[in-house]
């Protein structure tokens, strides 16, 4: 499985399947449920529209679950367009009769933007991470002319982020860095960890990366 269907299969392994009453509340009863076989294309679906989002970068992570009939979006979005942008993607699908939408909206702050650029280069120059990115280095060369400036990085880095596929997704919120994604064994994931937390700036780092092949281990649990 390459690293990127890996990374949208965490998706549905991180969240899809939670019981309802952790998602929506302890007392609700639980409604009509989804078929197996429509359970399995609402889900493929679902990762289809939230992955082709345009603005859903290395700045932002979402997941889903399911209550009935039900979807939960959850997450982080370093834009407020994206919450939207995903509630609209997936209320159409046939079967969703509803979208609960708890995708949270990160602040708009310069020094988070300062903190994300100089976690982003700590992570993605190192040579034995450079695999998980499109870019395959620096924040400069990701950003192209006229994103190479500090003022650029405090500034804008939110509004114009990186563009690719990355596989170490990286959310900052008051300073504070958590990592998601999936990368290919647990040496990796404890050097991304390492160089977040050496970064400039960043106040503290939560590492919650996938290894591959955990992802099928949990996801049949």
């Amino acid at each position: 499985m390459s690293l990127r269907k890996c990374l949208i299969s965490a998706m549905v392994f991180l969240t899809f399947g939670v019981p309802a009453n952790t998602v929506l509340g302890q007392n609700q009863q639980p409604g009509p449920m989804w078929s197996q076989e429509d359970a399995l294309r609402i889900g493929k679906e679902i990762q289809k529209k939230l992955a082709g989002l345009t603005n859903y970068g290395v700045f932002d992570w979402m997941t889903f679950g399911d209550q009935g009939k039900t979807v939960v979006l959850r997450g982080f979005a370093s834009r407020p367009t994206l919450k939207s942008d995903a509630e609209n993607a997936v209320k159409n699908i046939p079967g969703v009769e509803k979208v609960g939408n708890q995708i949270e909206v990160l602040p708009n702050s310069p020094n988070d933007d300062r903190v994300r650029a100089a976690v982003y280069n700590r992570i993605y120059t190192q040579a034995t991470l450079r695999k998980y990115n499109a870019n395959a280095g620096s924040l400069a060369r990701a950003m192209g002319p006229g994103g190479r400036s500090v003022a650029f990085m405090a500034g804008g880095i939110t509004n114009q982020p990186p563009i690719g596929y990355h596989a170490i997704h990286i959310i900052v919120k008051n300073g504070n860095v958590t990592l998601y994604g999936v990368v290919l064994n647990q040496s990796d994931a404890a050097i991304a960890g390492m160089q977040a937390n050496f970064a400039p700036g960043a106040f503290s780092v939560d590492n919650d990366l996938i290894v591959q092949g955990s992802v099928s281990k949990g996801a049949a649990k």
